[in-house]
């Protein structure tokens, strides 16, 4: 089987007479195949220089036909232009072509013509489809490798939308980048619009200073109802802090960290403690700085299907408070349990904790856009406004609840002498942070 592939502009006269030769060819020979590509004078041009480049070729005008050699293990061989073509032709199947100057400019007219009505229709088509937009920054994270196909997973977006996802990474190599939108291209999801590695130059800026370009970006291009949730491992809240007070326009409600994580690997070590699944823990609060200071409470924390003197049915809880005795436990080894748990983890696995990140990231969305109980306690960094007399202006951990894709914070949560105490350490240390952010903008200003 003779395969070969002509590309050119819709305008080429050339490009008219190849293709109604390699027409005549494909008719008359049953193991001639033939593959068209015709391109819009706009799009000409730079398709030609990255093809060439691709494949190590030289080449310049409209039409270039190459041959397919796959089927052979190999690459495609250039054959050049219409001349070459016509001479591979008459030589190896003895046909020709004697059409006109005047034909080959008619058909090369409603060429392009027929390229332009496909460019309108394609261009109508798109503007019916409304998709939503997801941008993830640290796109080469491992985290990223499984958030993506979690997203087009049912139940984390009412409707199942149609999605197109943009890829950053500051500095990353644009080969990784695309290798990424190739794979998430290769999972053949129905709601994907559209996957792409977006281009960032890569920066020297301090962490604060990126993050203000972010919600400057936010402020000038996101839709307002945007959601935005910060992850990771360091200055959770204070990033989230510098893109919502970059995006005035926005509200800031529409911003959080996720304290999610910590949380679920809270919930697991007590889980562990009182034999039970990590799913029947619940409720557990954090507090204060996500990736700093923090202060796990437990006074709502409820168990379920716990082997102890009271047994109940499949949702009847008991507080953890009562059911672990080991009050020495929870004081010292849980607290240093937690803290190390990521540690632990990445050292055991050798990479970072991914699969423990992406949960907490689909379990927030989840109850963002509906998908969750009102009763559900989740812990997030939050713009705090004095709630409990935390002091105001500043992104602190605390428990919310989401009711119509919105939340709101727990108030009937105790605060002891104690606990505020470790609250108002992590306060200082979030406007420590701050303050050092600032400092550092106006020395680089």
């Amino acid at each position: 089987m003779a395969k070969f592939v002509l590309a050119g502009k819709a305008n080429c006269p050339y490009f008219a007479k190849a293709e109604l030769l390699a027409d005549l060819l494909q008719r008359s020979l049953p193991k001639f195949s033939i593959h068209t590509l015709c391109m819009h004078p706009d799009e000409w041009q730079q398709w030609l220089e990255t093809t060439c480049k691709e494949n190590g070729w030289q080449h310049e005008h409209s039409p270039m036909i190459w041959r397919e050699l796959i089927n052979r293990g190999g690459k495609g061989m250039l054959l050049g232009g219409f001349s070459d073509f016509l001479e591979h032709v008459q030589a190896y199947y003895g046909f020709t072509s004697d059409m006109t100057t005047e034909l080959m400019m008619k058909i090369a007219t409603e060429n392009l013509l027929t390229r332009e009505l496909c460019m309108k229709e394609e261009v109508y088509h798109q503007s019916l489809i409304k998709p939503l937009h997801i941008w993830i920054s640290s796109a080469l994270n491992p985290t990223c490798y499984i958030l993506i196909p979690q997203l087009f997973a049912p139940g984390v977006f009412r409707d199942t939308p149609t999605i197109s996802l943009h890829l950053l990474d500051v500095g990353a190599i644009d080969e990784d980048l695309q290798g990424v939108r190739m794979e998430t291209e290769d999972l053949a999801l129905p709601q994907l619009n559209k996957c792409g590695g977006e281009d960032e130059e890569e920066s020297k800026v301090k962490v604060s200073e990126r993050y203000q370009q972010y919600g400057r970006l936010i402020d000038e291009r996101a839709h307002k109802n945007v959601a935005v949730i910060v992850a990771g491992n360091s200055l959770v809240n204070l990033k989230c802090s510098l893109l919502l007070e970059n995006a005035p326009s926005v509200d800031s409600g529409r911003f959080v960290g996720m304290a999610t994580q910590l949380e679920y690997e809270a919930r697991a070590h007590i889980a562990q403690k009182l034999s039970v699944k990590t799913a029947d823990v619940t409720d557990v609060i954090v507090w204060g700085n996500i990736s700093g200071s923090s202060h796990v409470d437990l006074q709502r924390a409820k168990v379920f299907q716990y082997e102890g003197a009271i047994w109940g049915p499949s949702d009847f809880s008991q507080p953890v408070l009562k059911m672990i005795y080991d009050m020495k436990w929870l004081q010292t080894d849980f607290l240093n349990l937690v803290s190390s748990q990521r540690a632990t983890v990445a050292s055991k696995s050798q990479r970072a904790t991914a699969i423990s990140a992406t949960n907490g990231i689909i379990a927030v969305l989840k109850a963002w856009n509906c998908n969750s109980s009102a009763e559900e306690v989740l812990s997030l960094g939050i713009l705090s406004t004095g709630q409990y007399n935390l002091p105001a202006g500043v992104v602190f951990s605390m428990p919310v609840s989401f009711q119509d894709g919105r939340w709101s914070v727990l108030s009937d949560v105790i605060i002891s002498d104690e606990m505020r105490a470790k609250l108002q350490i992590a306060a200082d240390q979030l406007r420590e942070e701050k303050d050092l952010a600032s400092r550092t903008r106006k020395d680089t200003a």
